[in-house]
């Protein structure tokens, strides 16, 4: 992979106030512009210590520490003995280290100083974060976000005579892969008739505030993993291939709520893969629920030696499904980042006089439709489920 020096980091690199505020749509390439220039300010000052900081471990892990990792490789400058896995802190020949830490360590918020910070995606984070960790560094914070609302730098910073703002959008990513424009566009087509994709034509397309209304499910919350005495309950699983992904979820019943641990989220996965995945992760008890719309994937996976089922959904399932969801307290796991991307932009559809309908958007939700297969066991008759339930 070559790496591709684009607009969108030429201006964030004429930014000169202490404070930057990088908002963008999807693909605008702000990682892939923050990073760049902190590793070469590391580089080029000896003794600069840098944060990293994202809202979880699991977040920074798929986001900005893999991203860190692909430039420093792609440019040749990753040295691997250098990295320091167990603090996660890559130290530089001259003295300089980048550290990475997640924003719900409160040892970190409030311990040691740093010359430069970077907030990746900072909406997802509380403003006592930023106070935290802003008023510990001594040179430079710069924070990125895709605008899906308003937050706390609009209110509190944006005007701030010390603070840039910046809006970039897939059009300053010369980088930007072919399919996430060809997306993109398609977006921008449906929004002539869908108040849903204007609006998010606007955030993720042109990287402009949004107003992410509908949201379908509000009764959830995060913890950090499995806790003791949790019972594996359920299984759900949806199918995907080349750009939906083919996804697989956990189901724990603890004090009354249902847990949510997500194993798989991968395009590209033909049914050996998913039957070699699913014996990895999700080996005998209980039955996998999948997608009955292809018989043919679960007879092949169940041939593969995997306790699958095909789902039941019958007339309005999705609508029946997302009652059932509704209904009971949700605690999804911190290492779900992409169900919790999705349980965040899963918004109910609306006309194009955008009047709320009876029904929900048909995206963001690979995930949730997995989950809603699992959750089929609170209405179904337990004889249907069988001694492996």
């Amino acid at each position: 992979m070559t790496f591709i020096r684009t607009t969108a980091i030429n201006k964030i690199l004429k930014l000169t106030k202490p404070t930057k505020g990088i908002q963008g749509g999807t693909s605008a390439g702000k990682t892939y512009g923050i990073l760049p220039i902190e590793i070469d300010y590391a580089i080029k000052h000896p003794g600069v210590h840098t944060s990293v900081v994202a809202e979880s471990v699991p977040h920074l892990k798929r986001g900005a520490l893999k991203d860190f990792k692909e430039i420093m490789i792609n440019t040749k400058r990753w040295i691997s003995k250098n990295w320091h896995s167990t603090d996660s802190i890559y130290r530089f020949t001259n003295g300089s280290a980048i550290e990475f830490f997640s924003a719900d360590n409160a040892d970190k918020l409030r311990g040691g100083r740093r010359d430069r910070l970077y907030m990746n995606e900072a909406n997802n984070m509380n403003f006592e974060a930023y106070t935290q960790l802003a008023v510990r560094t001594k040179q430079s914070v710069i924070m990125d976000w895709n605008p899906t609302s308003e937050f706390w730098f609009h209110t509190e910073l944006q005007n701030d005579e010390d603070v840039d703002f910046l809006v970039i959008n897939y059009l300053d990513n010369e980088a930007c892969p072919q399919s996430a424009i060809d997306f993109i566009l398609k977006a921008k087509q449906k929004a002539e008739t869908s108040s849903y994709w204007d609006n998010w034509y606007k955030v993720y397309g042109l990287g402009q505030i949004g107003s992410l209304e509908g949201v379908i499910f509000n009764n959830w919350k995060q913890i950090d993993g499995i806790p003791e005495g949790a019972r594996l309950w359920s299984r759900g699983m949806d199918f995907g291939y080349t750009n939906d992904p083919t996804t697989l979820y956990d189901v724990y019943e603890w004090n009354g709520k249902y847990i949510i641990d997500e194993l798989l989220y991968r395009t590209g996965m033909v049914n050996s893969d998913i039957a070699k995945v699913c014996k990895e992760y999700a080996p005998g008890q209980p039955y996998i629920v999948a997608d009955s719309s292809e018989p043919k994937s679960i007879e092949e996976i169940k041939r593969e030696g995997v306790n699958i089922k095909g789902s039941l959904k019958g007339r309005d399932s999705i609508m029946h499904g997302i009652q059932k969801l509704q209904g009971v307290d949700l605690l999804v796991t911190t290492r779900s980042t992409n169900l919790i991307k999705e349980l965040r932009n899963y918004t109910w559809d609306t006309d194009k006089e955008g009047n709320t309908l009876n029904k929900p958007i048909d995206a963001y939700n690979h995930g949730i439709d997995a989950i809603r297969y699992a959750f089929e066991k609170l209405s179904m008759p337990k004889f249907y489920w069988g001694a492996t339930a």
